[in-house]
């Protein structure tokens, strides 16, 4: 599994100027699965994200997690964080997961 995070003050997904999703103050996931994943992975990670201290505090250190600042996280499917580039220009994706495996 990999995930991208990036932390916002607000963020928006549209396809087609359709609105998908939208958040405050919070996280933005890019999350990749591959079929080797387990629950035990997904739990580490949900874990470890949750608890990130990321947002400023009073005195402007990172020490507040996002759970401490009553953010959101906006989870986007990337199966693509799994491009394999090494051979020609065609990226390969078989060490992506399965579509239905991934949902």
């Amino acid at each position: 599994m990999k995930i991208v995070l990036q932390r916002v003050k607000s963020a928006e997904v549209s396809v087609d100027d359709e609105c998908l999703g939208q958040i405050g103050i919070g996280y933005v996931l890019l999350v990749a699965i591959r079929d080797s994943d387990t629950l035990e992975d997904v739990d580490y990670l949900v874990r470890k994200i949750v608890n990130l201290r990321f947002f400023e505090d009073a005195s402007s250190k990172m020490n507040l997690s996002i759970r401490d600042v009553g953010g959101s996280i906006l989870s986007i499917s990337q199966f693509t964080l799994y491009a394999n580039t090494r051979k020609g220009n065609r990226p390969s994706f078989t060490d992506a997961g399965a579509p239905d495996f991934a949902k």
